[in-house]
């Protein structure tokens, strides 16, 4: 029996996926990665656990699975994106923790760049908003901060990248430091119209070229695991960044197809065809996937607190003791009583892209409950996505007639029928749901030939359930009005400089 084994790392945890030919799960194991949070606004991993944990999660899989390494077709890699790491490539030994996507050190940096006029070039060149969300910034702080790191990168000792770049590396011995299009697509530095690294963009963020992975198509033969890895040489055959590889997973193969992964983060991308497009609502241009000579893009809207909300009720409040009693304590009371919750903890991406903004809790009075507090925060994933898909549909000019979702809150019914009220649209919830690894798997399966065309694997798309929206148009409307109204009290919260 073949197989693929899929690599999913994750800002929360590492995981590992055996899939099937008919893109079933065969085992799975996980390792929570837990975050470091060094000073406040600021996040970060240890790059020796995101390898560790995702080694230990890869050869549990494979136990659990009762495969030899020798059955394994390929391996497909998806991670965290923008997420940044610099090692030395004498050593492998990173000089500096990971900067995880939602950090928010380089704030400043970003501020200043945009007030120089570079807004333009950006948006132009990468189909991104200069924001701390991306790599170039923590990239730069990284060699600006770490002593010596200057004078080793101009002696071409350093080597920066991505999580998937770092898997590559630890997975390869250190033989490939390469990345795929749509990681590449996420740094700032790369030009998704030619589809190469941008010595002008490089020059403005004072980034020099010998520090970067070279940039491949996201299926395709990367090289091989070192023996002692996992036991034989295997493939690694697809590499893509963890919301086009969903994207991929949800079989949106066609332009106007949309999928939303509810992660710790949301991530609603809609696949746009063959040619990127400029956003008027603050979405990105992004790429897709490359598959052989063709490249695929998509308009995304990215929500940076999504089910972390739970996490921080769980953890912070103490108002849940699990992720799962959310739903139960949210259905307990009809309505969150008024209450609205934005959880700009690390300020608000799409359409608004405020690094200043910071979480809130409003409409609260003496009958507030723990229950309204959990419904407004369940709620408040929907009420962001809403705001992505509202801009989504104007940008694109494209009627969303469905939407696909996926990752670990979409198992929240309560959250999916919330979420079909508010877009007006059905919701389509898959038997998969783990559809970031899945699409990591097809990538790999297509370069290796486990499947033969995307066709092929469209046909294992099945659905679980689907939510039909059934709240009046004046409700929506009116909870719409009172969500913006909160998100305006918390923009532009924290001081700038």
């Amino acid at each position: 029996m073949k197989v693929i084994l899929a690599l999913d790392q994750g800002t929360t945890s590492s995981r590992a996926i055996v899939f099937d030919h008919n893109g079933r799960s065969v085992a799975m194991a996980q390792m929570e990665l837990p975050p470091l949070f060094p000073q406040p606004g600021a996040v970060e991993h240890d790059p020796r656990e995101i390898w560790r944990t995702q080694l230990a999660t890869a050869r549990q899989a494979i136990r659990q699975a009762h495969i030899a390494p020798s059955d394994i077709a390929g391996i497909g890699i998806t991670n965290q994106r923008e997420t940044t790491l610099v090692w030395s490539r004498k050593t492998g030994i990173p000089i500096y923790n990971a900067i995880v996507w939602q950090d928010r050190r380089t704030a400043a940096f970003c501020e200043a760049l945009k007030s120089a006029g570079h807004a333009d070039l950006v948006a132009r060149k990468t189909g991104l908003i200069i924001d701390p969300y991306f790599s170039a910034g923590k990239l730069r702080w990284i060699l600006d901060h770490v002593p010596g790191a200057r004078d080793m990168a101009a002696r071409g000792e350093l080597a920066f990248g991505t999580v998937d770049s770092w898997l590559l590396w630890n997975l390869t011995g250190g033989a490939v430091h390469a990345t795929d299009v749509s990681n590449a697509s996420r740094t700032m530095l790369f030009n998704i119209h030619s589809g190469q690294w941008d010595h002008e963009l490089l020059a403005l963020m004072d980034i020099p070229q010998s520090v970067l992975p070279v940039v491949r198509s996201s299926s395709e033969l990367f090289g091989h695991t070192a023996g002692d890895i996992l036991g034989a040489p295997i493939p690694i055959a697809g590499v893509a960044g963890d919301q086009q590889a969903a994207l991929f997973g949800q079989t949106c193969f066609s332009a106007g197809s949309a999928k939303n992964t509810y992660g710790t983060g949301c991530f609603l991308l809609m696949n746009i065809g063959n040619k990127p497009q400029p956003s008027h609502h603050a979405l990105l241009s992004t790429i897709a996937w490359k598959i052989g000579g063709t490249t695929d893009y998509a308009l995304e809207g990215s929500v940076f607190i999504g089910g972390a909300v739970v996490q921080w009720l769980r953890d912070s409040l103490g108002i849940i003791e699990s992720s799962t009693q959310i739903e139960t304590l949210a259905a307990s009371v009809p309505d969150s009583g008024g209450v609205y919750f934005v959880p700009a903890f690390a300020g608000l991406g799409s359409p608004y892209w405020d690094a200043y903004a910071r979480g809130s809790i409003l409409g609260l009075t003496r009958g507030t409950t723990a229950a309204h507090i959990a419904r407004a925060a369940l709620e408040s994933i929907a009420h962001q996505s809403a705001d992505l898909l509202e801009s989504m549909r104007q940008d694109s000019g494209r009627p969303v007639t469905e939407l696909r979702v996926d990752g670990g809150a979409s198992a929240n019914n309560l959250l999916m029928q919330f979420q079909a009220d508010l877009l007006a649209v059905p919701v389509l919830r898959p038997q998969v749901t783990e559809t970031t690894a899945l699409g990591a798997a097809y990538l790999a399966g297509l370069a290796v030939h486990f499947w033969e065309t995307p066709a092929d694997i469209a046909r294992h798309w099945a659905l679980d359930r689907i939510f039909e929206p059934r709240m009046s148009a004046d409700e929506v409307q009116f909870r719409r009005r009172r969500w913006k109204k909160a998100v305006a009290r918390s923009r532009d919260w924290e001081e700038h400089g």
